[in-house]
């Protein structure tokens, strides 16, 4: 079974911003391959189904990004996982919004969810998928940038990011990493209303 694992913040005051395109790359997955993801264990929301004859859970950890590896963690000991049998989607300032990073390995980059998961599992060495949300104008503080919405023009590209997020899952699940690094690594894009 894999695990697929969407980070961001509960409760209604974060969704829609920066921080929770890992939760949205999880709700277009489950309406794409109606998977009901509203079961509460494992300290989240997730429900069990089926990508590309590959039986998956998808998880939206509920306890606030910075533990999201309690959640994590506690998943994959139910279901005695891998770490390689995970793939985590989570915000990157370093892309262009909508820009797709996969890879399977790596360090935290700055990413307090990622380096709570490290910490967690006690390795790098897990699949993650990392979606572009712009990088932080000098003028605004990191937190407040990653908590803000996006502009009409970024969020067109976020949609079709979070497309691309649920087909890269499934490529990656059911035709490996490396055909998905492929195809979904080199796609740039940019916004035409940054406003």
């Amino acid at each position: 079974m894999y695990i697929i694992a969407g980070l961001g913040n509960p409760t209604k005051e974060y969704d829609k911003t920066r921080h929770n395109v890992g939760f949205a790359v999880i709700d277009e997955l489950a309406q794409s391959y109606h998977i009901d993801v509203s079961d509460k264990k494992h300290r989240a929301y997730c429900g069990k189904g089926v990508i590309e004859g590959q039986k998956v859970l998808l998880l939206k950890p509920q306890t606030f990004m910075n533990l999201s590896g309690e959640s994590i963690r506690s998943a994959l000991d139910y279901y005695k996982a891998e770490p390689k049998e995970l793939i985590v989607i989570y915000d990157d300032i370093s892309l262009a919004p909508g820009q797709l990073r996969i890879r399977l390995k790596g360090s935290a980059g700055g990413h307090n969810g990622i380096k709570n998961i490290i910490a967690h599992l006690g390795t790098q060495e897990f699949p993650r998928i990392k979606v572009g949300v712009g990088e932080k104008p000098s003028r605004m503080d990191l937190k407040d940038y990653v908590l803000s919405r996006f502009s009409k023009g970024e969020q067109e590209l976020m949609d079709e990011a979070f497309r691309e997020g649920a087909q890269a899952v499934a490529m990656m699940i059911c035709q490996g990493a490396d055909r998905a690094m492929n195809l979904f690594n080199t796609k740039k894009r940019v916004a035409e209303d940054q406003s």
